[in-house]
């Protein structure tokens, strides 16, 4: 019974930890290091934010987050060792440990090792778009271990790193100025330097047509229906959507007003030099049936049949 009532309540027992003058003034430090890690921490990132901007927003995101969780580990480490623990004899089975992580989780460091490649070639940039297998949307962040983007129907697509190495990567606004390529058919019987002219003047009457680089007017080929061109005009990369909307309805109605005829497909078929020649056959008559006396399916019997033997009856009956 004194036993038991010699075990003191866990409660109790905290209680006495925490009241130990001992453990009151480890608390204390341990409650200032975290403090001033958070604090340190938060204003070395602020800093780096700050003082970096020659660094693209990928590499100062990754910069901050290394450094900012950095600080809080190390004045973490130090808030625990306040309590009594020792971290030396954790080192050797860290070693350990960290083996087996890495043959555990090969396809995490692939990716880590990755996502440093992307952030020190700069291959994509926070705010660019861009297309990714297939997938074309906005780059949201550059991660330790993946890439997130949005896509116009506001997806969100997570690609890891190891992925945006090795695939092949489109930035369609990497650059200020983009070209919009149009594909124009006309008939054949237009007149090709007032087609010209059209386009010309088209591209010149929208505002968001840049002068230089200036349009370019390309002839590509004789189709089957028609005499290909490509349109290309130049527009700001923001204004490149708008551009590409307007100067399709723009250049019908240039080509409906001066005359201009875009053909449609058509197949005309022709003989050749020598006559195709046709015969009509007509099939032979049904035979007809009079095995018992009767035409069938209403046949007229032939001429000469039934009467023909009662003549022949009649006149051999004199003699």
């Amino acid at each position: 019974m004194n036993g038991v009532e010699a075990i003191p309540d866990p409660l109790v027992g905290v209680a006495r930890w925490f009241l130990d003058p001992a453990h009151l003034g480890a608390l204390f430090r341990a409650v200032l290091y975290l403090a001033l890690g958070v604090a340190l921490a938060r204003g070395a990132r602020y800093a780096l934010r700050r003082t970096t901007l020659t660094l693209s927003a990928q590499q100062r995101q990754l910069l901050s987050r290394f450094v900012y969780y950095g600080i809080l580990a190390l004045f973490g480490i130090s808030a625990m060792r306040q309590f009594g623990f020792d971290f030396t004899v954790l080192l050797g089975a860290a070693g350990l440990v960290t083996v087996a992580i890495g043959f555990a989780s090969q396809t995490s460091a692939a990716n880590l090792i990755a996502g440093l490649f992307l952030v020190a070639e700069k291959a994509v940039n926070i705010g660019e778009i861009v297309t990714v297998d297939g997938v074309t949307g906005e780059v949201l962040s550059v991660d330790v271990l993946s890439t997130k983007l949005r896509t116009f129907d506001n997806l969100l697509v997570r690609i890891p790193n190891e992925t945006m190495v090795k695939a092949r990567i489109t930035t369609l606004n990497r650059f200020p100025l983009r070209r919009v390529d149009v594909n124009v058919g006309v008939a054949y019987d237009s007149d090709l330097p007032l087609v010209e002219k059209t386009l010309q003047e088209v591209a010149r009457a929208n505002p968001l047509c840049l002068d230089e680089p200036g349009p370019l007017v390309i002839w590509t080929g004789f189709g089957d229906s028609s005499i290909n061109y490509l349109y290309a005009v130049w527009a700001k990369s923001e204004n490149w959507l708008a551009l590409r909307n307007s100067i399709t309805r723009e250049v019908k109605a240039a080509f409906d007003d001066a005359g201009i005829v875009i053909p449609f497909p058509q197949r005309t078929l022709q003989p050749g030099t020598t006559p195709l020649e046709v015969r009509l056959h007509q099939a032979p008559p049904e035979p007809v049936d009079y095995a018992d006396g009767a035409p069938r399916d209403g046949a007229e019997p032939p001429a000469g049949g039934d009467a023909g033997g009662d003549e022949r009856s009649a006149g051999a009956a004199p003699s």
